[in-house]
């Protein structure tokens, strides 16, 4: 336990350090831009975004902000509920997430790949894919249960 909680202490610390320094883009501004990349018309409400990224609605505000000023993320108002806003990756943004992604992957490789030798990395991201949804719900509620270990 206490080599986990060093992991999930340090590892987002260095990974960020990394693309900082190498692309001059926090961590949490990547993922965020990385989120609406994968999303439908790279587009998503505010509250989900937030929630796929682990963070406050307030904290992603603050990030879309910046964002937004930089021209990478344009907010748009929700066509379904005129009171909700949706967050959406522009061109420019999809080019500075083209641009930061091999830096990001020399992190990911050295930080963990490397140290993972003889490891079925298959098993290992099925096991951290269960670990990381079991029993997690991003908006802070109680998640399901974990079924029992095999």
């Amino acid at each position: 336990m206490r080599a986990l909680g060093r992991v999930i202490q340090v590892l987002p610390r260095v990974m960020d350090a990394d693309l900082v320094r190498e692309q001059r883009l926090p961590l949490n501004e990547y993922m965020t831009l990385v989120n609406l990349s994968e999303a439908p018309d790279r587009q998503m409400r505010m509250n989900e975004l937030a929630a796929a990224c682990f963070l406050s609605l307030s904290g992603m505000t603050r990030i879309v902000d910046r964002l937004v000023a930089e021209g990478l993320i344009e907010r748009v108002r929700c066509p379904e509920d005129a009171r909700g806003w949706n967050a959406v990756l522009t061109d420019a943004g999809l080019t500075r997430l083209e641009q930061a992604y091999p830096a990001h992957l020399a992190s990911v490789r050295r930080r963990v790949v490397d140290h993972l030798d003889g490891i079925d990395l298959a098993r290992l991201a099925q096991a951290l894919q269960r670990f990381g949804t079991c029993g997690i719900d991003p908006t802070g509620a109680q998640g399901e249960p974990c079924p029992e270990s095999e």
